[in-house]
C-alpha cells in the first residue's frame, strides 16, 4: 500500500526499488497484478480503486473490473485481415495477413483498457481513422500503404493508435466511406 500511495502521489520510487530486493519484488508484483501501469510509474484505474477502498471506512467488497469482450470483437472485426482492399474504386492487392494472434490481442486490448489511459471507443475510433488515412494516402500515391501497417498484435503493443487518439481529441473524425477489405463492405 505504501508503494501504491507513493506512486499515486507521483514520488520517485526508483531508488527504493534499486536498493531493496524485497521492495523490487513487491513493485514488480504490483505491476504484474495490474495495479501499476506497465510503461510508467502511474497507477491503473484498479490501483486507484484499491487505494480508495483501503482509505474508506465503510465495509464493502472490492469488485475486480472486467472488460466488455464485445468491444474487443468490434475492434477485431474492424482491423483489416489482409492488406488487400478497395477504396473509392481503386483496388489494391496485398500479400500478407495483418490480423493475427486473436487471443494475445484480446489480452493486450483488455490490459490497455484496464490501465485506464484509453477507452474502447478511443481505440476503435483511432483504428478507423488510421485505416481511413492509409487508404486515402494509397489512392493519392497509387501505392498500397496498408502494406506498412503493423500486424494487430504489434499495433497494440507499440501503441500505434496513440497519435490517432490525439487527432480525434483535436477534432479529426472518422468519415464512413465506401471501402472494402477482403471483398467485404465496411
Amino acid at each position: 500500500m505504501f508503494l501504491l500511495k507513493m506512486i499515486h502521489e507521483q514520488l520517485d520510487v526508483s531508488d527504493l526499488v534499486k536498493e531493496s530486493a524485497k521492495i523490487a519484488a513487491l513493485y514488480y508484483s504490483l505491476k504484474r497484478k495490474g495495479l501499476i501501469a506497465e510503461t510508467e510509474d502511474k497507477l491503473t484505474t484498479m490501483g486507484v480503486e484499491l487505494l480508495v477502498f483501503m482509505d474508506s471506512k465503510e465495509p464493502k467488497k472490492i469488485e475486480k473490473k472486467k472488460v466488455d469482450s464485445s468491444k474487443f470483437e468490434e475492434w477485431w472485426k474492424e482491423f483489416p485481415g489482409t492488406n488487400n482492399f478497395v477504396h473509392h474504386g481503386h483496388a489494391f492487392t496485398g500479400d500478407r495477413s495483418i490480423r493475427v494472434n486473436k487471443e494475445e490481442c484480446r489480452i493486450k486490448f483488455d490490459k490497455i483498457l484496464l490501465d485506464g489511459e484509453y477507452t474502447s471507443e478511443e481505440l476503435l475510433g483511432a483504428l478507423k481513422l488510421h485505416i481511413r488515412k492509409i487508404k486515402e494516402e494509397s489512392v493519392k500515391t497509387s501505392i498500397n500503404k496498408l502494406t506498412y501497417l503493423h500486424n494487430s498484435l504489434t499495433y497494440l503493443n507499440q501503441k500505434d493508435f496513440d497519435p490517432f487518439v490525439e487527432l480525434i481529441k483535436q477534432g479529426d473524425n472518422v468519415i464512413n466511406s465506401e471501402s472494402k477489405f477482403d471483398g467485404v463492405n465496411l
